[in-house]
C-alpha cells in the first residue's frame, strides 16, 4: 500500500489529508472518507486502509483544519469537540470536497470519473449533502449512524436529496440518542416520496459508534463487519 498526508489547498487554508491506495493496478476509484467528531486519527487511518486494500484511492481529510491541525480527543473534552463539530456546515464540507476532487484529478493513482463517499456520525449529513451537491461525480454515498439527517434547519440535507443521482445508503444504530428513531423514520418516509435510489437499514442491538473498534462499550464487531460488507457492495456496484 501507498500512503501519504499532503496539505490540500482550500480557500480557507491547507487541509491536511491522509491518502492511501494500492501500489499497483491503478488508477483507482476515489473514496471520500469523512471523519466523525473525535477527529482524524489512527483508528480512522486503519479504516481507510481497509477500504484501500479493496482497490480504492481513499482520502481522509481533517475537517477541523480551519481551527486546528491536529485534534486529539484524549487531550480535550466533549465541550471542545462539540464546538469544533458545530463550527462545520454542509456547505463548508462541500467546498472541502471540491478541493479534494481537484487534488485527486492531478494524481495519476486516482481514477477520473465517478467517486464514492462515506460519512460517520457528524459527517453522515455531509455525505448526504455531498451526494446532492456533486450528482455528476458522487455515484455512491453512505451515512453510518449519521446525525442531523432531517432537521428544521434551512440547510438540512434532506431538502436537496431530490438532486441525488447516485445511490445513497443509511446505516443506523438501533439505540442512538444523536440520531433518534423518530428522525430516521421521518427520513425514510421522506425518501420514499423521491425518485432516488436510497436504502435505510437498522443494525439491531447496536449503539451510536458501533463501527469503531476502539469505541469501548459501543463497538459491535458483527455489526461493524456488516457495515463493511454494505460499503464494499455499494462501491463495487456503482464505481
Amino acid at each position: 500500500m501507498r500512503e501519504r498526508e499532503p496539505d490540500i489547498i482550500t480557500a480557507d487554508g491547507p487541509m491536511n489529508t491522509f491518502i492511501t491506495h494500492p501500489e499497483a493496478g491503478g488508477p483507482h476509484p476515489v473514496i471520500l472518507f469523512l471523519m466523525d467528531a473525535p477527529g482524524k486519527r489512527e483508528e480512522l487511518h486503519d479504516m481507510a486502509r481497509r477500504l484501500s486494500t479493496a482497490g480504492y484511492y481513499v482520502m481522509l481529510p481533517n475537517l477541523y483544519y480551519r481551527r486546528v491541525r491536529e485534534y486529539r480527543i484524549e487531550n480535550s473534552n466533549r465541550e471542545e469537540m462539540f464546538s469544533h463539530m458545530d463550527s462545520l456546515t454542509n456547505a463548508m464540507v462541500c467546498e472541502d470536497i471540491a478541493a479534494l476532487l481537484q487534488f485527486a484529478a492531478t494524481d495519476d493513482a486516482a481514477r477520473k470519473g465517478k467517486v464514492g463517499c462515506v460519512g460517520y456520525c457528524m459527517s453522515g449529513p455531509f455525505a448526504f449533502a455531498a451526494a446532492a451537491a456533486f450528482p455528476d461525480r458522487i455515484a455512491a454515498s453512505a451515512s453510518l449512524h449519521g446525525v442531523r439527517l432531517l432537521t428544521e434547519a434551512p440547510d438540512s440535507p434532506h431538502l436537496t436529496a431530490d438532486k441525488i443521482t447516485g445511490e445513497m445508503y443509511f446505516g443506523c444504530a438501533e439505540t442512538d440518542v444523536y440520531a433518534p428513531k423518530t428522525m430516521v423514520d421521518q427520513l425514510q418516509a421522506y425518501l420514499g416520496t423521491l425518485n432516488i435510489r436510497a436504502r435505510v437499514e437498522w443494525y439491531p442491538g447496536t449503539e451510536h459508534g458501533f463501527v469503531f473498534p476502539q469505541r469501548q462499550g459501543k463497538y459491535d464487531k458483527p455489526a461493524a463487519e456488516r457495515h463493511w460488507e454494505r460499503l464494499f457492495d455499494l462501491y463495487r456496484r456503482n464505481l
